[in-house]
């Protein structure tokens, strides 16, 4: 049977939505876009607001994609993305990843943004998105890498950081290292066909790194995972404030830079 999913260690505050809103096809997918064909059906798991569900969607316009998600309430924003985007060849439900309810070869294409980290099995999602993706079709996913996210200048502050998330991400079930075990994953899910590659965000303008510091600094204090840190004994609220403001303060540094490394799997069933 399944393992239940994990606790998804980020919700839905504003500062996480300020991030996942930032995500499109050409900065978060573009290991996948070469493999995109106008009449495509695809199933993206894990849409969140919907601004990748919706890129997908205007490349395929013979085509359809179903968004999907585990939190019923991120789901009325994608649906408001891709109305606003004035998109018809597009719909939305909940679901989960483990037990997917759709038929055997339902989708040319299937693609997790940011998902499998936050899963309780990674090998039976995969296992699931092969089970309903076309023979001949594409499973895709990428996924960050806490640790081996780097930054300038160092401090023992924005270490703190790293270290609480990557425990309070594995209390929560999940994987925050999934990125380097994505070709792993996908090799005990079955497939034999798997190109690996991998992929960087960066952050070094002073618009960028305001941007990224204030929304991990505020997430660090107000949303769910600020919550959970707590209550499960991993730091004080104190704590959690002395790494907000160290992400603050690296923030305002004229030469701070940040890279955030992303695994990243296409394969063929």
């Amino acid at each position: 049977m399944p393992k239940e999913t994990a606790v998804y260690t980020h919700g839905h505050h504003e500062s996480v939505l300020r991030s996942h809103t930032w995500r499109t096809a050409a900065n978060s997918a573009a290991y996948l876009l070469g493999s995109l064909k106008p009449h495509m059906r695809i199933l993206d798991i894990g849409c969140g607001p919907g601004t990748i569900t919706a890129d997908l969607a205007a490349l395929v316009p013979d085509g359809h994609v179903t968004g999907v998600d585990h939190a019923p309430g991120i789901l009325d924003q994608a649906r408001a993305t891709a109305a606003e985007r004035g998109l018809d060849n597009v719909d939305f439900t909940v679901a989960d990843v483990h037990a997917l309810d759709y038929p055997d070869d339902s989708f040319c294409v299937v693609h997790a943004h940011q998902v499998l980290q936050h899963v309780g099995d990674p090998v039976q999602a995969l296992r699931e998105m092969r089970r309903v993706c076309k023979p001949g079709g594409v499973i895709a996913a990428r996924d960050s890498d806490y640790s081996a996210m780097t930054w300038y200048p160092q401090s023992q502050g924005m270490d703190d950081w790293l270290d609480l998330y990557v425990r309070v991400a594995r209390a929560n079930g999940g994987e925050p290292d999934a990125g380097r075990r994505l070709k792993s994953w996908a090799l005990q899910a079955g497939f034999t066909d798997i190109t690996a590659t991998s992929a960087t965000w960066c952050f070094a303008t002073a618009e960028e790194r305001a941007w990224w510091s204030g929304l991990w600094a505020d997430r660090t204090t107000a949303s769910a995972y600020a919550d959970r840190a707590v209550a499960g004994g991993h730091a004080t609220a104190e704590q959690l404030t002395a790494v907000s403001e160290a992400w603050r303060e690296w923030g305002r540094q004229e030469d701070a830079w940040f890279s955030v490394l992303h695994g990243e799997i296409l394969c063929r069933k």
